[in-house]
C-alpha cells in the first residue's frame, strides 16, 4: 500500500484515502497500523460470487466495512491540485474565453497561424483580426480542412480606410523622429508594424507575431509606438515553463543582453507580476553561480545588489539571491546550501543574470526535461504584444494567443 501511495503521489496526485480489498477481518488492524501517513485506510474482506446475484451481497459487505460518512469526509479534505502542463494550457483557454478580447495576427497567410486561428475560433476563445488576403486565407483553410475561419475579421494592408488614419497616427507618434507620410506608408508595409498600429488605434487588444519574422520585427514596433507602461524602465521576455507537476517562470530569456542591477531587479518584479497574472504565487530566485555568499566575484555582486533592490522596491515579495539553480529548485539541495531559507528549494520564478544564461537555460531545460515552454511573454509594455519562435508549433501559437488575451483583460 505504501508503494502504491508513493507512486500515485509522485504522479502529482493527492491521496485522500486507501481501500484495501481482499483483506481478512483478522488482519485489518495490522494493515491499518502498518500503512504510513495520516490518510484513512478502509479494509474490505474478499467476497466470492460467480453471477450477478452475488453482487448485492458484495456491496453489503463493502457498506459494512466502509462507512459512507468517513469516505465523504475524506473527500472534503483540502488539497493542492497539481498544475500540470495540460491543466495549465486548459486554464489558459478557459480564462481567455471568460472575457473575450480581440487579438491581431499579422502573419495571417502562414499555415500554422491559419490552423491556430481556426482552433481558437471554433472554440470561441478570442476574437481575431487576421492580416492578409481574406480570399487566399479562406481558400487555404479549406485546403487544410478547416471550417471556422469565417468567424475572423480580416484586414487587408492596402485598405485605405484603415491605412489613412494609421499613417496620420504614426506620423504623430514619431513626429520627434521627423517621420513623413511617405515614410509612414513605407513603414506600414511591414505586417508586424501594421498589426501593432491596429492595437494602437484600439481596433485590437493585443498582438501575436513572430512565426515567420524575428523577435526584433515584433518588438521594435511595440517599443516605438506602444512603449512601456508608466513606471517601467524596460521590456523583458519571460517563458512560462510547464513541468509535469507545476508551472514556473524563467526570465529574461529574450530581450536584455546584460542587464545592470537596477534592470535585473525590474525584470524580477515584472516576472513576479507575470506569475501572479497566471495564478502562480511567486517565489523569486536571483540566479548566480553562488548561493548566499558561497562564491565571490563581480557577477555575484551584481546579482546580490539586484536582490537588495527587489527587496526595497517590493518588500512583500518572496525572493532569495544570489542562489544557484539547484538550491533554488530542489528542497533537498536547499537544505544543505541554503539552510533556514524559506524561499530556497521552492523557487518558481527564476531570474537569470543575463540573456546568454537565460536563453541557454530555458532551452536546455525545455529539451532535456520535456517541459512545455509558453512564450516569450513580453513584460513591461503598455499593451500586450507577444513574440513567437519561428519554430513555434500550432499549439504554441494557440497558447500564446490565449495568454495575450489574458494579459489584455
Amino acid at each position: 500500500v505504501d508503494a502504491c501511495t508513493a507512486i500515485v503521489t509522485k504522479a502529482c496526485t493527492t491521496v485522500l484515502g486507501v481501500f484495501v480489498t481482499g483483506c481478512p477481518d483478522d488482519q485489518a488492524d495490522a494493515v491499518k497500523a502498518a500503512v504510513a501517513g495520516d490518510v484513512p485506510v478502509w479494509t474490505v474482506p474478499a467476497v466470492e460470487f460467480s453471477d450477478a446475484s452475488g453482487a448485492q451481497a458484495a456491496a453489503a459487505v463493502f457498506d459494512e466495512h466502509v462507512p459512507a460518512d468517513e469516505v465523504l469526509a475524506a473527500l472534503e479534505a483540502p488539497f493542492a491540485a497539481p498544475v500540470t502542463p495540460y491543466a495549465f494550457q486548459y486554464s489558459l483557454l478557459g480564462k481567455a474565453k471568460a472575457d473575450k478580447k480581440t487579438i491581431v495576427l499579422p502573419e495571417g497567410e502562414e499555415d500554422r497561424i491559419i490552423k491556430a486561428a481556426d482552433y481558437l475560433l471554433e472554440r470561441d476563445i478570442v476574437n481575431l483580426i487576421i492580416v492578409g488576403d481574406k480570399d487566399a486565407i479562406l481558400a487555404r483553410g479549406k485546403e487544410l480542412g478547416l471550417n471556422s475561419l469565417e468567424k475572423a475579421s480580416f484586414q487587408a494592408m492596402d485598405d485605405e480606410e484603415v491605412l489613412a488614419p494609421m499613417v496620420a497616427k504614426l506620423c504623430e507618434l514619431r513626429a520627434k523622429k521627423g517621420m513623413t507620410e511617405e515614410q509612414a506608408r513605407k513603414t506600414l508595409t511591414d505586417a508586424s508594424y501594421f498589426g501593432t498600429m491596429l492595437v494602437v488605434l484600439g481596433k485590437a487588444d493585443g498582438l501575436v507575431s513572430g512565426s515567420i519574422n524575428s523577435t526584433a520585427n515584433t518588438v521594435r514596433p511595440a517599443l516605438q509606438v506602444i512603449k512601456t507602461k508608466p513606471g517601467q524602465s524596460l521590456v523583458s521576455g519571460a517563458f512560462l515553463m510547464c513541468f509535469k507537476d507545476h508551472v514556473a517562470v524563467f526570465a529574461d530569456c529574450a530581450i536584455n543582453l546584460n542587464p545592470n542591477a537596477e534592470q535585473l531587479a525590474d525584470i524580477a518584479i515584472q516576472s513576479a507580476e507575470t506569475a501572479k497574472a497566471f495564478g502562480i504565487d511567486p517565489k523569486v530566485g536571483m540566479l548566480s553561480y553562488s548561493t548566499l555568499g558561497s562564491g565571490k566575484g563581480p557577477d555575484v555582486d551584481l546579482v546580490e545588489e539586484a536582490t537588495a533592490i527587489v527587496k526595497e522596491k517590493a518588500p512583500d515579495l518572496a525572493v532569495v539571491g544570489s542562489i544557484q539553480f539547484d538550491a533554488a529548485w530542489s528542497p533537498t539541495v536547499a537544505a544543505t546550501k541554503a539552510k533556514g531559507n524559506d524561499v530556497a528549494g521552492h523557487v518558481n520564478v527564476f531570474v537569470f543574470p543575463n540573456l546568454c544564461a537565460g536563453n541557454i537555460g530555458y532551452k536546455a531545460v525545455q529539451r532535456s526535461s520535456g517541459a512545455i515552454a509558453v512564450g516569450p511573454v513580453l513584460q513591461g509594455l503598455n499593451r500586450p504584444v507577444n513574440d513567437l519562435s519561428r519554430g513555434a508549433l500550432v499549439q504554441d501559437i494557440i497558447n500564446t494567443v490565449a495568454l495575450t488575451a489574458i494579459e489584455a483583460q
